[in-house]
């Protein structure tokens, strides 16, 4: 390394910052990488780290600082397979330089020549900070990947002598006016110099739930903490930034809407209010999903657009079954105020579902449907969906954007239960259907549990599902033992008899 390595004066200090190649990754630098300073990106083989360079070598960069070419440092793979692989991803020639100083097959056979770099068992640093040297002086980039620090390190004969020549080595990059990636090997041993000498760190993980990323140091700046989600397919890394709530929405209960069923209108003390969340509990089959489909149905009509995030049914099933029982599903498609998002449990990439939320907070969306929350309870650990759903819905409500939550109970009658995953106190609004054995006939019927923003009907009523839609019926304020699935009557209604002639009949409903 020649001496001025080692010289003493800072690199360049800049308040602008560098894009990084990626916006979600610029979002969680809240804004950038610092230009003249050296981040490790490290992560365990096949987590994304040479694609992310990639991406860092192509961005865009700035007038003031960022005008020269970039350059890449490979001491692992040859330079024309790094270049075929990037080719994948559209990521052509002029991308980068690359300056190869990985072992040759000729290496296998040249252990005796002391003029090739691995050609000795006593590897010396020299030949390869020429080789360094040269390159950088002679093209000036502004940008560099080092591919790998691992391999780099192997070229210190002497290990006391690690963290003086590593630093040694930062040093003269950033005295050029060249902003760093260093790719490592997530948490080696021997990385422990190259975390201290890192002005940042960026680290990657590849699990059961998908890839994550996360920033866990910047010297000079801020950064958003916590995992954030890392999607790599045929065009490239994206980075979702994780969903965090601000308290900087409105978050202020709005105006209350009908539900476009005047007797459950009655049964809510007058309809939904806006930004609130809405939880419509019940077991299979018993109607939990067409009146959620029937709330946006009439919230469409009122002109508020609004999304169903389904993990449950094709998007032809739920088309055929709206149309059964005359919701317009694909008519609100065609105008323009419905979307339908699918997701599936087996494939979800957390980043991007939590891109797609996003995308509808900033959009017109008003109001979002996620069906079923059972559904996504089989996208991860129930702690981490638990943190994730309340992420969810506190960041649409700030975003003025009502959230409707299709829940799935396992009991059919019995003992009743509203959640059954300790979710419930996310909800704003608890409504919750039972099915009933009702004089040997299986009945249907829908309560209120709680409203946070008002008084509700403590009552429940018969819920019914036709081919003209949702019925609701008067209060059953003549049973008693609802909640546990086989109610008897206090007082038996005029023209239901003892043998149970005529309880078909016995419960008026209104449309």
């Amino acid at each position: 390394m020649p001496p001025s390595a080692l010289a003493s004066a800072p690199p360049s200090v800049s308040t602008s910052v560098l894009p990084s190649g990626l916006a979600g990754l610029d979002t969680i630098l809240k804004g950038g990488l610092l230009p003249g300073r050296a981040y490790q990106v490290r992560g365990r083989p096949g987590t994304g780290k040479t694609i992310l360079g990639w991406h860092f070598l192509a961005a865009p960069g700035l007038a003031d600082t960022d005008s020269g070419p970039s350059l890449l440092i490979t001491f692992d793979e040859p330079a024309d397979q790094l270049r075929a692989d990037a080719e994948q991803f559209g990521f052509g020639p002029s991308t980068a330089e690359i300056l190869d100083l990985s072992p040759t097959s000729e290496t296998f056979f040249d252990q005796g020549n002391p003029d090739s770099f691995y050609g000795s068992s006593n590897l010396s640093l020299g030949p390869i900070a020429e080789k360094v040297t040269s390159t950088v002086e002679a093209l000036d980039p502004t940008r560099i990947v080092v591919d790998s620090m691992s391999h780099f390190r192997q070229f210190i004969a002497d290990t006391g002598e690690e963290r003086m020549q590593t630093l040694s080595f930062l040093r003269y990059l950033k005295e050029k006016d060249a902003t760093v990636l260093l790719l490592s090997e997530q948490r080696a041993p021997a990385e422990e110099n190259l975390n201290y000498l890192s002005d940042g760190i960026i680290e990657l993980e590849r699990g059961p739930s998908g890839r994550t990323l996360q920033v866990q140091k910047q010297r000079g700046r801020g950064f958003r903490d916590g995992t954030h989600a890392l999607v790599i397919d045929e065009t490239g890394m994206s980075v979702h930034p994780r969903l965090e709530p601000t308290d900087q929405g409105t978050s202020e209960v709005g105006s209350i809407f009908s539900t476009g069923v005047p007797a459950l209108d009655e049964l809510l003390s007058g309809g939904i209010e806006n930004n609130t969340v809405t939880m419509i509990s019940g077991p299979s089959g018993v109607g939990k999903t067409t009146l959620g489909l029937q709330v946006l149905k009439e919230a469409a009509g009122r002109g508020q657009p609004g999304a169903l995030l389904s993990f449950e049914e094709e998007e032809a099933v739920l088309l055929r079954r709206s149309r059964q029982v005359n919701i317009p599903i694909q008519e609100m498609i065609d105008r323009g105020t419905l979307s339908v998002h699918q997701f599936r449990p087996w494939s979800f990439e957390p980043g991007t579902f939590a891109h797609c939320v996003r995308q509808l907070a900033t959009a017109e969306t008003e109001i979002v449907m996620l069906d079923a929350l059972d559904g996504y309870r089989e996208c991860g650990p129930p702690e981490q969906i638990r943190q994730q759903l309340h992420r969810l819905c506190r960041y649409l409500v700030e975003n003025d954007v009502t959230v409707l939550l299709i829940n799935e109970t396992r009991a059919i009658t019995g003992t009743f239960e509203a959640t059954e995953w300790g979710i419930s106190h996310l909800a704003d609004n608890l409504l919750f259907l039972r099915y009933l054995e009702m004089e040997g006939e299986l009945r249907k019927a829908i309560g209120m549990l709680k409203k946070r923003a008002g008084e509700f009907e403590k009552t429940l009523r018969e819920f019914e599902i036709g081919a003209y839609g949702i019925r609701v019926g008067e209060p059953l304020s003549q049973l008693r033992g609802i909640l546990s699935g086989t109610p008897e009557w206090t007082e038996r209604p005029r023209g239901v008899s003892g043998d149970g002639q005529g309880a078909g009949t016995s419960l008026h409903v209104s449309e």
